[in-house]
């Protein structure tokens, strides 16, 4: 017989739901900044090829951008994987992160 103690079981997962949901709401603002920064170089490179002072090759640009977003959910994805493999302190993280992914 398995001996389950409550209080033990209710803090990890609490507590693991409240780290998830803080990760969760810095990751959702980060990727926001990011995506702003990224937006921002785009209409950069756009208004100095418009003016002649550089060329820009879009289908290179656009391939890497492709591969960085596939590496990063690749690995976005193993992280989140490790995480959810330790059961409820995995599932009290999954469900704050989503969450505070959520909220943010």
């Amino acid at each position: 017989m398995v001996d389950l103690d409550a209080t033990q079981l209710g803090l990890e997962v609490g507590g693991s739901g409240a780290l998830g949901f803080l990760i969760g709401f810095a990751a959702k603002k980060i990727a926001k900044v990011i995506a702003v920064i990224i937006g921002a170089e785009l209409v950069l490179f756009k208004f100095l090829e418009s003016r002649g002072i550089i060329s820009v090759r879009w289908d290179k640009l656009t391939a890497g951008l492709t591969k960085a977003q596939e590496t990063g959910t690749a690995q976005a994805q193993d992280w989140v994987t490790t995480f959810v493999s330790t059961a409820g302190v995995g599932a009290g993280f999954v469900g704050g992160f989503a969450l505070g992914f959520k909220k943010a």
